[in-house]
């Protein structure tokens, strides 16, 4: 087994290439998807495009309409002029090699008009941009039937919600009579992490901050740092923003330069721990995206796996313009319940509150928050992150024994991201033998030879090595 280098340090880096401004694709048919391969990192990409953004695209935030009972106005999301697409996409082509670490996109900026239905294509609900089905996550891997197979898709922590906190929970039902009231769980995530009360909101899990975001900021030039999470993204096209990615370098080890950035983007989001990479990023060289005018988004909603949560900006209020999200689904294996939480700076806290539902988190959630907070909470969270990264090592060891496995590293997530050829079909053998892993193909900057692993304790981490054994020798036959 290969591993990622480590970023160089003492020793000369290599020059890096920087972005080129790329619009965004027109919305794919089903069946012109289907002729769309998903580009595999490294080699010459026809699908693995990225959405280039123009400072005239911002939705109309004047035009306002009804957010229903609230009364309060919301932007309608509308998307700007296809014509302001930035001029450099016009002249890469979607079979086009690309270079790592660049902005991209599939077609030229001819082709950059949004539709405003965030270009859906084949099932309802999906949003499908160059190739790659953006609603797709690793849930879909163990719904129904694939419930049985044991779960390396999804990111939960086994053997959760532990015992106290569903007592906790369920005590809650007494009080269904009532609204919710949010004011003592925001009290207690602002005190864990030192901040006042003004600067939280609570959301039905960190997926809906990100619609809100994309809801409340005019923003003119959006731009999504890949490989990651999708769903930021799809909220920003469903609102009717025109998104422009980042592709970071795999050759790099998918770590971040500051530079690859567009310097006019005015909103930009990016994970930390990152999904599906792993990759933590130094919070000093996050928070150099910071400018004036910029709405920076870091997706936090794995720092609490990490021991120490090191590199977390979630206390932070010297850097402008930071908007940090939190999940309490991970950790806590409270993903049926929905809760998380934004920290940002006052103004964007109410922006973001004006376009949320009334009662956006329920009585049991808000329980869940404020229980999730208190110190002997921490201390088990923090247990479980010494734990998880045991854990991870475990598994990094193991695949070290294939030699066609490359292992994404260092890792700092609960999951790791591996590469190993025909992946695609090697994830359908290992469901045959009992074991469900994260496709890679539908995360931009990734493709078919991508696979994403999350961590379990060592004894499932060891039936799971021998049946991918298995499975890659059979595909070698």
């Amino acid at each position: 087994m290969r591993r990622w280098p480590t970023p160089p340090g003492a020793a000369a880096a290599p020059m890096r290439p920087m972005p080129s401004r790329i619009p965004t694709p027109t919305p794919m048919s089903a069946d012109s998807l289907a002729g769309v391969s998903a580009s595999a990192s490294g080699s010459a990409s026809a699908s693995g495009s990225a959405d280039g953004g123009s400072a005239g695209s911002a939705p109309a935030s004047g035009s306002a309409e009804s957010a229903g009972p609230s009364g309060s106005a919301r932007s309608t999301g509308s998307s700007g002029s296809a014509g302001s697409a930035a001029s450099a996409g016009s002249a890469r082509s979607a079979g086009s090699a690309r270079s790592a670490g660049s902005v991209r996109s599939s077609g030229s900026a001819a082709s950059a008009r949004s539709s405003g239905s965030a270009g859906s294509a084949g099932s309802a609900g999906s949003v499908r941009s160059a190739g790659f089905d953006l609603r797709h996550h690793g849930d879909a891997e163990v719904r129904g039937a694939d419930a049985a197979l044991t779960d390396l898709a999804v990111n939960v922590r086994a053997g959760t919600p532990p015992e106290w906190l569903k007592a906790r929970i369920a005590a809650s039902l007494d009080g269904l009579a009532a609204y919710p009231d949010g004011r003592a769980a925001r009290e207690a995530v602002a005190a864990r992490h030192g901040l006042p009360a003004g600067r939280v909101l609570l959301t039905a899990g960190a997926a809906e901050a990100f619609v809100l975001l994309a809801r409340a900021l005019p923003t003119r030039r959006p731009v999504v740092v890949h490989p990651q999470f999708t769903e930021p993204e799809s909220a920003l096209r469903d609102a009717g923003h025109t998104v422009e990615r980042v592709v970071l370098d795999e050759r790099d080890g998918f770590r971040l330069t500051p530079g690859a950035v567009p310097e006019d983007a005015d909103l930009v989001v990016i994970g930390n721990p990152t999904n599906p990479t792993s990759v933590l990023h130094p919070a000093d060289a996050l928070a150099e995206l910071a400018r004036p005018g910029r709405t920076l988004v870091v997706d936090e909603a794995f720092m609490d796996a990490v021991p120490g949560e090191r590199e977390s900006l979630a206390g932070r209020t010297d850097v402008p313009g930071l908007v940090v999200l939190r999940s309490l689904t991970k950790t806590w294996g409270l993903a049926g319940l929905r809760i998380g939480y934004v920290l940002a700076e006052p103004d964007t806290v109410t922006a973001l509150e004006r376009v949320q539902p009334l009662w956006p988190v329920s009585s049991p959630a808000l329980v869940a928050a404020e229980a999730c907070c208190t110190p002997s909470a921490l201390a088990e969270a923090a247990n479980a992150a010494d734990r998880m990264a045991a854990d991870r090592a475990h598994l990094a060891d193991r695949l070290a024994e294939l030699a066609e496995v490359r292992v994404c590293g260092p890792a700092a997530g609960s999951f790791l991201l591996i590469r190993l050829p025909g992946a695609a079909a090697i994830r359908t053998r290992l469901r045959e033998l009992g074991f469900a892993v994260r496709r890679g193909d539908t995360f931009p900057g990734l493709g078919p030879d991508w696979l994403r692993l999350a961590v379990r304790e060592p004894a499932t981490t060891d039936r799971f090595v021998i049946a991918l054994a298995k499975a890659v020798a059979e595909s070698a036959d």
